[in-house]
């Protein structure tokens, strides 16, 4: 499955469950957040995934037009520690994907490995792990292909085939 469609099953999930959200937003902010986390939850659940809603800045909770969009944690298999393909290749396609960011090797201890890709402009970064992809930005054009790319060769999980004639 791609991240694309993971994010979008993700957003439809969210939106469902607005109007909830957003009543507990006003009564009690911390059960509004175990809500969204519940529903991350439950959409990583049916991905085969550990699915996590962050908000890392004050605010953003209220910022409902952006859930599902930004700041996302997708943890796949906590074993595994190194990729399945060269570090090189992974920062190479992030360089080939997102005009203008920079990369570098991240994590490099007790036989782990991991890459960061910070995004042009301190637009954010993300952090690629052997088990999981944590994304502190927004994901549309670029980050999303860039992510696209990354489950079917970092995760294992390729977008389906498309249908014939489509």
């Amino acid at each position: 499955m791609s991240f694309s469609a993971i994010a979008a099953d993700l957003q439809a999930a969210l939106k469902s469950n607005l109007p909830q959200i957003r009543f507990l937003l006003g009564r009690d902010p911390g059960a509004c957040y175990s809500r969204i986390v519940g529903v991350g939850k439950g959409v990583g659940a049916k991905h085969g995934m550990n699915l996590v809603v962050n908000f890392p800045k004050g605010g953003r909770i209220a910022e409902f037009g952006m859930y599902g969009r930004r700041d996302l944690s997708l943890i796949m298999d906590l074993k595994r520690t190194r990729f399945p393909v060269g570090r090189d290749e992974v920062k190479g396609a992030a360089l080939r994907l997102l005009p203008g960011c920079r990369t570098e090797d991240a994590y490099m201890y007790e036989g782990k490995e991991g890459v960061k890709v910070f995004l042009e402009g301190g637009a954010g970064r993300i952090d690629v792990l052997p088990h999981s992809l944590h994304v502190w930005c927004e994901f549309a054009g670029p980050v999303a292909e860039y992510c696209d790319w990354l489950m079917g060769a970092v995760y294992g999980r390729p977008a389906p085939a498309a249908p014939p004639g489509g």
